[in-house]
């Protein structure tokens, strides 16, 4: 089951907006999805409480649930994606878990001094776990609440590459996150019309994720791209194989050892 988990141990970074959206989205897909909370304030928990006030006519449900980092993770009956919000300052032990349970990562960053600096840190840390280092969990970052005006994207995608780190899109400052938010709702939940700006920035991320919510389609899709092997030719003997016995040839007697070597007696006695 695909897990992608949005952490960055920076408050405020936008976790919670990043985490309610990805939920939305699978929702109206047809994807039943569960935004699990592992953050004590329990914000998505919240937003939840908001959406269902709204009476939203969604394909696919979102259900609430809120984590305990220290015990498994396991989704309720007929959940095939989850989503996990997690808490500012998570790291050790507890970073460990979520990731142990993680298929993706996705890292929201703003623009500024300190929380490069944080969200550095956290990178360094999520690389030492084997599951992020291997490449079995992905993990990419984003730039969150940027001014379109200034060179903040450019500024942010320079930093994740002297980081080493997969930069796949930004999220401009806008009120209509904010409104959405408010309300329980997303920008996946209005019309076209009214968010398509905003819509077209998320189009590199979905894309980045697509292999995550749809493992099987995306296994399917690399076998069909990879090239196949040209079959190995069978090597050939140097040297001539020996002629068969005719089948109705027996076998040739071993040597007669005399009738000492029946007694099984030490060899030097058999002399």
């Amino acid at each position: 089951m695909p897990v992608i988990a949005v952490i960055n141990r920076k408050g405020g970074s936008g976790k919670s907006t990043l985490a309610t959206h990805l939920a939305a989205f699978c929702a109206n897909n047809g994807i039943p999805v569960m935004l699990g909370d592992v953050d004590k304030q329990q914000s998505t928990q919240t937003w939840l409480k908001l959406r269902t006030a709204q009476g939203l006519p969604e394909r696919a449900p979102i259900v609430g649930w809120a984590v305990d980092p220290r015990n498994v993770l396991r989704p309720p009956a007929g959940i095939t994606r989850v989503v996990l919000d997690t808490p500012g300052g998570l790291r050790g032990t507890d970073l460990a878990r979520v990731v142990m349970y993680a298929d993706a990562i996705l890292m929201p960053v703003c623009n500024s001094v300190f929380d490069r600096d944080s969200a550095a840190d956290c990178h360094a840390e999520l690389m030492t776990l084997p599951r992020v280092s291997s490449g079995r969990c992905k993990l990419a970052a984003i730039g969150m609440r940027l001014d379109a005006r200034t060179k903040a994207a450019d500024v942010l995608a320079a930093w994740a590459q002297r980081q080493h780190l997969p930069f796949i899109g930004v999220l401009r400052e806008t009120q209509t996150y904010v409104k959405c938010v408010e309300q329980g709702l997303t920008l996946f939940d209005l019309p076209p019309t009214q968010a398509q700006a905003d819509l077209l920035q998320w189009k590199p991320i979905l894309e980045w994720l697509e292999p995550v919510l749809h493992p099987a389609q995306g296994a399917a899709e690399e076998r069909i791209k990879r090239p196949v092997a040209a079959p190995r030719p069978m090597p050939v003997p140097t040297k001539p194989m020996p002629p068969r016995r005719p089948l109705d040839v027996p076998p040739p007697a071993p040597p007669s050892r005399g009738w000492l070597g029946w007694l099984g007696l030490p060899r030097f006695l058999q002399r």
